[in-house]
């Protein structure tokens, strides 16, 4: 019979990051202790590889987008001055050298399925796949920027549920490649008889859809998950009904427990509602957190880090993520909520017309909006255990302040109290990503849609 400590519930970590000098908490590549101009370096993410890797964390979840933020201001003045998410570089080109110097630690690599084409995405997922050993996760967006759609040759962002629409025949073709193309026994390799695949075994997907049309096989033997573990983070109505087909992972945002307990709700429902169990798809929050060896120091910290970050650079961001340039109201105008293309649960909290400029410049003091904890290590610890009990949450996307130094304090301040509660794997799990974190196989499970697509 299981203890009380080795049935608690363990608390799954990714790390949060981008291929960019500021990322979520804007400003703090200021910080004359922040290492995030270093980005263009191999080092720079190979180190922090084997740093996550140390504190044990499942993966390093990389977020990318295709455009700028050109919204506030209607320029990309503050984008450029303070460098948010611009300049950017390709998240799928690391995964290389971190899988080289790591065993264990997972990566989800967001790419935008809108701009690229899905039967060469297909082989660039299991090439990686393959040389991580089975480690890669994709986290699936369609985009909401119309800087995007304008550099990609359209004249406007595609409508928010007709990417959905899209995205559901995309993820189709990707299972017929990765699933229904070649056979588990497909690869002989047989010197002798000189027969390295068996014709047989080996099939041509034909699709011909409203979106894609595709006739050819994939380019790929069977990589160790076949389909990579599927991240998600649309949580609109039409994001939710995607979510329950496809996603094994779904990041949400949170700002209090009863809203996320009623967020993390409908990700479960959505997957029951998919013929899945609710604990298909693990929900993952994103979150700061600033720690030290007591109250006073975190807060010190805390103090510290806001003096370095820019609240309007992180207004600029969300002013591209909502699609409303803030810039144009006065600084206690309640600000008019506009029905956009932009990402739904941004712009979910404006619809009251009751925030103002002074309410956001706050909320992104630290230079982002995620919510934060700051304490000592056991009231971190606290925080994120009550978090997960009250809410139903699996885990959290931890976001960088200055780095790598939010990462080193989390893991050797905060980590440590957890393994000590019990609330924290001591050791990695054998196998791919998807065993390490549904202790199942290490392809999709049968119940899952893409499976079917399987010969």
């Amino acid at each position: 019979m299981a203890t009380p400590e080795t049935a608690k519930k363990k608390v799954l970590l990714n790390a949060f990051n981008m291929n960019c000098v500021g990322h979520i908490n804007h400003g703090l590549w200021t910080h004359p202790r922040d290492h995030s101009t270093q980005y263009k370096t191999l080092e720079y993410w190979t180190e922090l590889a084997q740093l996550l890797e140390r504190g044990l964390f499942d993966g390093l979840f990389i977020a990318d987008i295709v455009g700028v933020y050109d919204v506030y201001q209607n320029s990309v003045d503050v984008t450029l001055k303070e460098s948010i998410q611009l300049p950017v570089n390709d998240p799928l080109l690391l995964v290389s050298a971190m899988a080289a110097v790591t065993k264990n630690l997972g990566f989800g690599l967001t790419a935008n399925l809108t701009y690229e084409a899905p039967y060469l995405f297909a082989r660039r997922l299991s090439t990686l796949d393959h040389l991580s050993r089975g480690r890669v996760g994709w986290n699936i967006v369609t985009g909401y920027l119309d800087s995007a759609a304008q550099a990609m040759g359209l004249t406007e962002q595609i409508e928010h549920d007709r990417r959905y629409d899209q995205a559901d025949e995309y993820l189709e073709v990707l299972y017929k490649l990765w699933e229904g193309s070649w056979d588990d026994d497909a690869v002989l390799g047989d010197r002798e008889q000189r027969v390295y695949a068996q014709p047989d075994k080996v099939h041509k997907v034909e699709h011909q859809g409203e979106f894609y049309q595709v006739s050819g096989y994939h380019l790929c033997e069977p990589s160790p998950q076949r389909t990579p573990v599927l991240f998600q983070a649309g949580s609109s109505e039409r994001g939710l009904l995607f979510a329950g087909r496809h996603a094994e992972c779904v990041f949400i945002s949170g700002q209090n427990k009863a809203a996320t307990k009623a967020q993390v709700d409908k990700v479960r429902a959505s997957a029951v509602a998919a013929g899945r169990n609710p604990a298909d798809i693990k929900v993952f929050m994103g979150l700061n957190v600033i720690v030290g060896e007591t109250e006073e120091q975190a807060w010190n910290k805390h103090a510290e880090y806001r003096h370095y970050a820019s609240a309007e650079a992180g207004m600029a961001h969300f002013s591209a993520s909502t699609g409303i340039d803030f810039s144009q109201y006065q600084i206690d105008e309640p600000i008019q909520y506009v029905k956009s293309n932009a990402i739904q649960s941004a712009t979910q909290h404006l619809q009251n017309n009751d925030w103002t400029r002074r309410q956001l410049l706050d909320q992104h003091a630290l230079g982002g909006r995620y919510f934060s904890v700051v304490g000592s290590p056991q009231q971190v610890a606290d925080e994120l255990e009550s978090w997960i009990a009250d809410t139903g949450l699996d885990g959290f996307n931890l976001t960088r302040t200055v780095t790598p130094e939010s990462y080193v304090d989390f893991i050797d301040l905060v980590i440590p109290e957890l393994q000590r509660r019990g609330s924290y794997k001591t050791a990695y799990d054998d196998g791919t990503l998807r065993e390490k974190l549904f202790h199942e196989g290490r392809t999709l499970p049968q119940r899952h849609t893409g499976a079917a697509y399987r010969r």
